[in-house]
């Protein structure tokens, strides 16, 4: 089955058509700006794909109802609507391309596939916030992970490269890009993350802050005088990178650290120690490490965020070769000899895991 893939991120919508074999025979990307996507641009590279006949659209964030994919119908559609505020980076990207997609694919069916759906085999001691029990259950507020299909891949790769089977083999699996989370993954199947009920809990991202004290925003309310939206803005489009460093591109970020620039430089350790912090942590709730990986726009393309999350990390058994960060290929091991855990660097493939998903989910007949 061709499946045609549209992946809605915070910074971009990637489109690619996917064989029954996983190769990919058609890959486009288009930058978005704060969830708008040019559906004219989208419109033109999908007449020039041929022969799908599926269509996984990535969907961030299922809420509450659903945790596990999902054909696509119109009560799917204005559920999805109804929760963009859990994830207003991404999902108005995701509803815009599900209706082009209806538009100009009117008979090809279409599968929500979540990447929240990855992350619900994690146990309630990894999941519950210790809020009151009303709110959880009325609004099903809990911690729900995201970034799961490029999690799942890069998982089921580092076994592969390993020649070892997933089975008992505890990865950390780090998703760095514009947005960035870590996942806890033992014998294929996730058990702790790093972001929650929403993509901004976690790491410091591009223009996202990361996890930050909510007492915090309690005192910004009171004695500042701020309200919603402006304390919304500025979490998730004004904090992360572009606030301590003055842009949300890490390579910006790294050049003007190399030239001395205090703020670059500060905001590179902020990062860093988040990241090496977070990385830990996932370590610890499997009980130890079996491989580290690094996936994603920064994960894959910048050597020295990895060489400073890893120095920090050697009481793991993790150590990479300084020649082989610097220049590696796609799917590479870049471990010191006689590392006792190794480190690899996985090129991400989001869309490969979608179009299984679509697969799966078209597999089942409709109830």
């Amino acid at each position: 089955m061709r499946v045609l893939v549209l992946n809605a991120g915070s910074s971009s919508v990637k489109l690619s058509l996917v064989d029954g074999d996983d190769r990919i025979l058609f890959d486009r990307e288009f930058e978005v700006s704060e969830g708008r996507l040019d559906e004219a641009q989208l419109a033109n590279a999908i007449h020039g794909v041929g022969g799908v006949e599926a269509i996984g659209h990535r969907i961030v964030h299922g809420g509450p109802r659903y945790q596990a994919s999902v054909r696509i119908d119109g009560d799917v559609i204005r559920y999805l609507i109804s929760i963009t505020d859990l994830a207003p980076l991404h999902l108005p990207a995701a509803m815009a391309g599900i209706a082009a997609t209806r538009e100009l694919l009117p008979r090809v069916p279409g599968v929500a596939c979540l990447d929240t759906a990855f992350h619900s085999t994690i146990p309630p001691a990894a999941s519950t916030y210790a809020i009151p029990l009303e709110w959880r259950r009325r609004y099903g507020i809990r911690r729900y992970g995201f970034h799961g299909f490029s999690h799942a891949y890069a998982a089921r790769r580092a076994a592969e490269m390993l020649s070892r089977p997933q089975s008992g083999l505890r990865v950390v699996t780090c998703h760095l890009g514009a947005g960035a989370s870590l996942a806890a993954v033992l014998g294929g199947r996730s058990v702790d993350t790093t972001m929650g009920f929403t993509p901004l809990e976690g790491l410091v991202m591009a223009t996202r802050s990361g996890t930050v004290d909510p007492g915090m925003l309690l005192w910004l309310q009171r004695h500042a005088g701020m309200e919603e939206p402006e304390l919304s803005d500025g979490l998730d489009k004004a904090g992360g990178l572009k606030a301590l460093a003055g842009t949300p591109d890490m390579r910006e970020v790294m050049k003007r650290r190399s030239s001395g620039d205090e703020a670059a430089r500060l905001a590179f350790d902020v990062y860093v120690h988040r990241l090496r912090s977070l990385i830990a942590s996932m370590a610890a709730s499997m009980e130890g490490l079996d491989v580290l990986v690094f996936t994603g726009g920064v994960g894959e393309n910048a050597p020295a965020v990895r060489a400073a999350a890893v120095g920090g990390l050697r009481f793991l058994g993790v150590e990479i070769g300084p020649t082989l960060n610097a220049s590696l290929g796609a799917d590479s091991d870049i471990s010191a000899p006689g590392a006792s855990v190794p480190t690899l660097v996985i090129k991400a493939h989001e869309d490969v895991e979608v179009a299984r998903e679509v697969r799966r989910v078209l597999a089942t007949p409709p109830p």
